[in-house]
């Protein structure tokens, strides 16, 4: 590896989260280390083709923090032919949603042998499924809201069944794409005739619908960095400005509160962060994530509402926000990640010369 590793930072991509990929980014360009690392901007087009190296670089560099800001561009390849030539050292992934933040991307970089920041492909996959990380949270005695899930096969199949087996959950409901983020295709349901409306429209972005309990309470949020130990930060809190924090919430009207920290009593602080961990853990996630939680306003519990393996890295996002707070900067925290990157992929390739060691001097011996 060359003395300034050659960061691959990868955004845009094939979601609903393009935008908010492409602005992540920006974010973290401006924050990199230039000193230690050379950033390679790489993009991906909504169509899931890889633009040139100009044209990946003229739009990391295009001014503008919001989603309406973000130029259209089109890609050229089905690769980026630089992640073949051997000149990337490691690759920074911000892709949110499907295709990035679900295993993919990460699934090409272990067959490409190159090491990459964050969760590995299978904690990305299961913390992209709201269903598979709730269902794990329950097995591991995590508290996360009341849930049930449904494909579009059994909902075309049996949409009444599906809607009487939501409403023995109590209203309101939250009706969700079960492998999306930034709240899009959410729907809040307070009345039952609503229900199959926000099933359908959560139906657009995906064919596994889930349907949680809405939890009266506040939105409490943990990042937790993984170098070495996993880390939990002091909490925050969003304030929704909309009826819930929902995407316009979030990226377009900035009607939202982000308290960091969150005002909560010294108890509840501790042990949401220990939360935080256990649920890292439980999900197998490596490097980074966010854990988001909502707190019970009737009795004070906390419930594991779901974890985000590549946080938003936006100049609002709570998980560089809360980690800066924490005493993580925001250059040493992308400097820890990349490190950590580089150490897994040491300790891996290792297993993988000694696994593979005895196949081959058994295959010397036979005759």
């Amino acid at each position: 590896m060359k003395e300034r590793p050659r960061v691959a930072l990868v955004f845009g991509g094939r979601s609903g989260e393009h935008e908010v990929s492409v602005i992540s980014a920006r974010s973290v360009a401006g924050a990199l280390d230039r000193e230690r690392f050379d950033v390679v901007p790489m993009a991906i087009d909504r169509a899931g083709r890889w633009a040139n190296a100009a044209t990946a670089a003229a739009v990391l560099a295009a001014p503008g923090a919001t989603p309406d800001t973000v130029p259209e561009f089109a890609g050229v390849a089905s690769l980026d032919p630089r992640l073949l030539d051997g000149g990337i050292d490691v690759v920074l992934p911000i892709l949110h949603g499907p295709f990035g933040e679900d295993g993919t991307i990460q699934g090409l970089c272990e067959m490409l042998d190159l090491p990459f920041v964050g969760c590995g492909v299978t904690a990305a996959g299961v913390t992209m499924d709201k269903v598979l990380t709730k269902r794990l949270l329950r097995e591991a005695g995590l508290p996360t809201p009341r849930f049930l899930s449904f494909t579009a096969a059994q909902w075309r199949a049996d949409r009444e069944g599906c809607l009487s087996a939501s409403l023995v959950l109590p209203l309101p409901l939250f009706v969700k794409p079960s492998r999306l983020g930034s709240s899009v295709g959410i729907s809040k349901v307070k009345a039952a005739a609503d229900l199959a409306a926000a099933v359908e429209l959560a139906l657009v972005y995906d064919d596994l619908v889930i349907v949680e309990e809405g939890i009266p309470g506040r939105e409490i949020e943990v990042a937790v960095l993984d170098a070495g130990e996993p880390f939990a930060s002091l909490p925050g809190e969003v304030v929704p400005g909309h009826e819930f924090y929902d995407y316009a919430d979030k990226y377009l009207d900035n009607d939202c509160r982000l308290l960091a920290p969150a005002p909560l009593e010294p108890a509840q602080t501790e042990q949401v962060r220990r939360l935080a961990i256990a649920a890292f853990r439980t999900c197998a996630c490596e490097g980074m994530a966010r854990v988001d939680f909502l707190l019970d306003r009737r009795d004070g519990t906390f419930h594991v509402n779901e974890l985000n393996a590549i946080p938003g890295f936006t100049s609002i996002s709570m998980y560089p926000r809360l980690l800066a707070l924490s005493g993580v900067p925001y250059p040493q925290l992308l400097s820890s990640l990349i490190d950590a990157a580089l150490a897994r992929h040491r300790r891996r390739r290792a297993f993988a010369e000694a696994a593979l060691k005895p196949l081959a001097e058994r295959v010397h011996r036979q005759p």
